[in-house]
C-alpha cells in the first residue's frame, strides 16, 4: 500500500515537474551490465527483472524504473529464454530486447569424420545444452529417435547446428539425424548405374570409408572408384580406418601387425566387402562420392604424407610407390 502510495506521488510529481525527463535520462542511459548473456525464467515478473537489476549494480534505483514499467505496461511482458547482452545497453533498450522473445543462437559443429561416441562426448560437454543421455545406450537413443537404423554410426550428418539455451542433446540428435536421412535419400536419387549396392545403407558405410581414408575433397571420387573397382574384382578393401574402428577402445595410436591379422567384424584386411556398419559421420562430399565414383582402372592407394595420395593401377606401382612415400625409398 505504501509502495504504491510512492508511486503515484511520483506519477504526481512527473505531471508538474521534470520528474519525466529525469526517468526519461535513466532509463536511456548506457548500464553497466557485466555479463554476456542474461536469462529470463518462465514467469519472471517485471518487478522481479527490477529487483534483480538493483542486486547486479546495473541500476541505482529501483523506484524510477518501476514508475516506467507503470507508464509502459506493454513492455513489461516479458518472454523467457536466454539473451546475448551487447556492451552500452540502455535500460530501455534491454527491456526491449528482453520483450523481443529473439533469443540468443548457440551453435554446435560435428566435424566429418567424426564418430557416435565422440558426438555424445561434446553434446555433454558443450554449454548451455540440456543433457538427458549420459545413462542411454545407443539403441535406446535410436529408440527415441524413432529411427529405423540400429546402430547409430554414420546416421547424423555433420554440420553446425544452432540451437537455444536448454536444447536438450536428444533434441540435436533429432535435428542431424532428420539431415542424414534427407541428405542420404536424395544422393541415392541420383545414384550411378551398377555399383555394387543393396541399398542406401551400403552407400552411407561406403561414404564412411571415403571420408575417414581423406580430408582432401577433390580426392573422395577417386578413393571411391578404388574401393568399387576393389569390390568388383573380389578384392578386399584393406583400409586401416576400419582396423582401427572394429579396435574400439583398445586402439592404442599405432596399427601393429597383430591388429591387421585379428579378425573383427570391421577390419577389412580379414573380412570380403564392407564393415556390417558405418565407422563414422560422413559429409555430403564422401556420401556423394560413394554414388558418383571416379570411372578409373585404379586399384591402391597410398598416403604421401602431405595429406593427399598416390592413386597406382597395378600392384607394382604401388609398392614402388610405398617404398618412395612410406618407406622413404
Amino acid at each position: 500500500m505504501i509502495r504504491a502510495l510512492l508511486v503515484l506521488i511520483l506519477l504526481a510529481g512527473l505531471a508538474v515537474g521534470g520528474g519525466w525527463v529525469h526517468v526519461n535520462n535513466k532509463v536511456e542511459q548506457p548500464l553497466p551490465i557485466s555479463v554476456d548473456f542474461y536469462t529470463i525464467k518462465p514467469g519472471t515478473s517485471y518487478s522481479h527483472l527490477i529487483n534483480d537489476f538493483k542486486r547486479n549494480g546495473w541500476i541505482d534505483s529501483k523506484l524510477v524504473f518501476k514508475v516506467y514499467g507503470k507508464l509502459n505496461p506493454e513492455l513489461t511482458q516479458l518472454k523467457a529464454g536466454t539473451y546475448q547482452l551487447q556492451a552500452d545497453l540502455s535500460f530501455i533498450a534491454l527491456l526491449a530486447l528482453l520483450n523481443s522473445g529473439e533469443e540468443h543462437q548457440f551453435k554446435i559443429t560435428f566435424v566429418e569424420g567424426t564418430t557416435f561416441k565422440e558426438w555424445l562426448i561434446q553434446l555433454a560437454e558443450t554449454d548451455n545444452i540440456k543433457n538427458t543421455l549420459q545413462d542411454k545406450s545407443a539403441k535406446q537413443i535410436l529408440t527415441l529417435l524413432e529411427s529405423k537404423y540400429t546402430h547409430p554410426e554414420g546416421v547424423f550428418f555433420p554440420d553446425t547446428y544452432q540451437f537455444t539455451a536448454g536444447t536438450s542433446d536428444l533434441d540435436i540428435l533429432r535435428l542431424a539425424h532428420a539431415r542424414m536421412v534427407k541428405e542420404l535419400a536424395q544422393v541415392w536419387q541420383e545414384r550411378d548405374k551398377g555399383l555394387p549396392y543393396k541399398s542406401s545403407y551400403d552407400a552411407l558405410i561406403m561414404a564412411s570409408l571415403i571420408e575417414k581414408e581423406t580430408g582432401q575433397v577433390f580426392e573422395q571420387p577417386m578413393i571411391a572408384s578404388v574401393f568399387i573397382n576393389r569390390l568388383a574384382k573380389r578384392m578386399r578393401l584393406q583400409t586401416d580406418p576400419t582396423i582401427i574402428y572394429g579396435l574400439g577402445d583398445r586402439y592404442t595410436g599405432d596399427i601393429t601387425y597383430a591388429n591387421i591379422r585379428e579378425k573383427t567384424a570391421y577390419n577389412t584386411y580379414q573380412i570380403n566387402g564392407m564393415p556390417p556398419t558405418p565407422i563414422a559421420m560422413p559429409g555430403l562430399s564422401a556420401l556423394k562420392a560413394s554414388v558418383q565414383p571416379d570411372k578409373t582402372a585404379l586399384l591402391y592407394f597410398v598416403s604421401k604424407g602431405n595429406g593427399e595420395h598416390y592413386f597406382s593401377k597395378t600392384l607394382r606401382e604401388h609398392n614402388n610407390a610405398v617404398n618412395k612415400y612410406i618407406r622413404g625409398k
